[in-house]
């Protein structure tokens, strides 16, 4: 938009343009020429006020005074008068394309704006369907964690001679970045069926080292090691708090369909539908993409609303 200033500079030169078509002889004054330079000055200022980039799409050239012929008295004194009205001529033309560019800016910014207004006021649907699921994985695994509170109670089984061997013969990796090598070592226990290890080994990596950019894929497997264990329960929490981390981690889908899935085992169809219309949403291109297989699958699990 104009500022005031720049309006009353736009005043200014419609009436000097008015002043200088009707009395172009008082132009010819030392001060009128003076006055003349500044506001031709002035108005390529606006110019690049309103249009910053100064190429030469937006600035009139300089209009320069064409050197005078031979001759004296009335032909230099008309040379000038036709000077002062080509540049009167030009400025007008300068003011009259400013003012267009300007209304037209205007105009698109109030339209913009209005866009935006009604966008931040009016819920679309989208929105209107995703926002209930997310308020509802707040509380996810609020009532699911008796069967986990039972596990818990139940004392663990002193692993076997030929079990403590079979573990001890899987690798640790040793490199120069631990946190991988915790998380490596955590995957290898898992892979081997070895979940309670497994559980122990990835519950380390993720409190010792959440920020590395391996914590995606530790809280996410963490879960399934408790799941494959069977242990929906809790390997519930685990799946959530990798989905609420960032939605754009690189395991953050995989952890909401293992939730949904984690929930089916619980029987807690609603949950399990709320994870899933939460996945469709969020996930579309996965949803028919990586993961279609699994969150179809799961989708035949369970009916929803």
């Amino acid at each position: 938009m104009i500022s005031r200033s720049s309006r009353a500079v736009f005043a200014g030169l419609a009436l000097f343009a008015v002043a200088g078509t009707s009395m172009p002889a008082l132009a010819q004054s030392n001060g009128d020429e003076a006055r003349l330079r500044k506001l031709e000055s002035e108005v390529r200022a606006l110019q690049r006020k309103v249009f910053p980039g100064g190429d030469g799409r937006y600035f009139e050239p300089e209009i320069t005074r064409a050197p005078a012929a031979g001759g004296t008295g009335n032909t230099a004194s008309t040379t000038a008068v036709t000077d002062i009205l080509v540049r009167l001529d030009a400025l007008e033309a300068q003011i009259a394309s400013l003012t267009s560019q300007t209304e037209e800016n205007t105009n698109a910014i109030l339209q913009l704006t209005n866009r935006i207004v009604s966008l931040e006021t009016t819920p679309t649907a989208a929105t209107a369907a995703t926002s209930a699921p997310s308020s509802n994985l707040s509380a996810m695994t609020g009532g699911a964690s008796d069967d986990g509170d039972d596990d818990k109670a139940q004392p663990a089984a002193a692993p076997s001679a030929s079990r403590l061997a079979a573990v001890q013969e899987i690798a640790k990796p040793q490199t120069d970045d631990a946190a991988d090598d915790e998380y490596s070592y955590g995957y290898r226990l898992w892979n081997a069926g070895f979940y309670p290890e497994a559980q122990q080994q990835l519950t380390k990596f993720a409190n010792e080292y959440p920020n590395h950019w391996r914590s995606t894929y530790g809280r996410n497997l963490l879960g399934r090691a408790y799941l494959d264990d069977g242990k929906p329960s809790e390997a519930a929490p685990w799946f959530l708090r990798n989905y609420q981390a960032n939605k754009q981690d690189a395991r953050a889908p995989d952890s909401l369909l293992y939730l949904a899935e984690s929930m089916i085992a619980l029987k807690d169809t609603n949950r399990a539908c709320i994870a899933l219309a939460e996945f469709g949403d969020t996930y579309p291109a996965l949803a028919s993409g990586r993961l279609s297989n699994q969150y179809q699958a799961n989708r035949s699990k369970v009916t929803c609303n």
